[in-house]
């Protein structure tokens, strides 16, 4: 090989290397677009929406559907406490956000709305003093994040708006059964877990409490991929026994 067909595919490799981190970055460019302004991915990994978000089960946020906020960009905090195109959450949305003064995205119920007074009586949620319609619907174990279960029963409750969704106790007189009354305040919103029992969301207003509109990250709208017990979804060789094709592309509103 003379020295011009050496510098000629010297140079077609360079044009190769260039063109391929040129595909990589428009691509990588695409994907944060999309998670920015369209579309987030999360995973659940722990038992506070069981049923109707379980362990291992991979939903897509809207992010849209509040407006976008300082947490809008995946990892970034943004130095600012407005949101652009605000939209307000509704009562029995399913909300990604983040609890002041942490760092991990949580994704709970909306059950209280800015002004609303919320208590926790023998386990029945009260709503501006009126308690929520909530109706048996069976018993069922539930597994948490490292194993443990236990049986719980399961029921279906109602809010003011005629949405209802499924919800799961130990039972009434658990450690949040009963609380005080909640005054939700301006710009703040109530998150409680439909697994109502092993669930750290704001009654607990030490770790969650009210949460602003400005953390707000986006809206649970769909399951995309669900496997069980916390199996990585890269160990495809697991699949055939644990991935669970019932909870797949399907609304978390069913």
């Amino acid at each position: 090989m003379n020295d011009k067909t050496k510098e000629s595919a010297s140079k077609g490799f360079v044009a190769e290397i260039v063109e391929t981190l040129g595909i990589v970055f428009q691509a990588l460019l695409i994907a944060i677009v999309f998670q920015v302004f369209f579309f987030q991915p999360f995973f659940i990994p722990t038992a506070s929406m069981q049923s109707s978000l379980m362990i291992g089960d991979y939903v897509l946020a809207s992010k849209y559907s509040y407006g976008y906020g300082k947490y809008s960009i995946p990892y970034v905090s943004l130095p600012f406490n407005g949101r652009l195109l605000e939209r307000q959450p509704k009562r029995g949305d399913i909300a990604v956000f983040k609890p002041v003064g942490q760092k991990d995205a949580y994704i709970k119920r909306v059950v209280g709305l800015p002004g609303d007074k919320l208590q926790v009586i023998d386990g029945i949620l009260n709503i501006n003093g009126s308690a929520l319609i909530r109706e048996k619907t069976g018993t069922t174990i539930d597994k948490d994040s490292v194993g443990r279960t236990v049986e719980v029963t399961q029921y279906r409750e109602t809010i003011p708006s005629g949405i209802s969704y499924t919800i799961q106790e130990i039972s009434d007189n658990q450690y949040l059964d009963n609380t005080a009354v909640y005054n939700v305040p301006a710009g703040h919103y109530f998150m409680m877990g439909d697994n109502r029992d092993r669930s750290g969301d704001s009654r607990i207003l030490s770790s969650v409490g009210f949460v602003p509109a400005s953390n707000l990250i986006g809206k649970a709208q769909f399951r995309f991929f669900s496997i069980t017990d916390n199996i990585s979804p890269w160990k495809i060789w697991l699949w055939p026994n644990n991935v669970r094709l019932d909870r797949m592309f399907q609304s978390v509103y069913q």
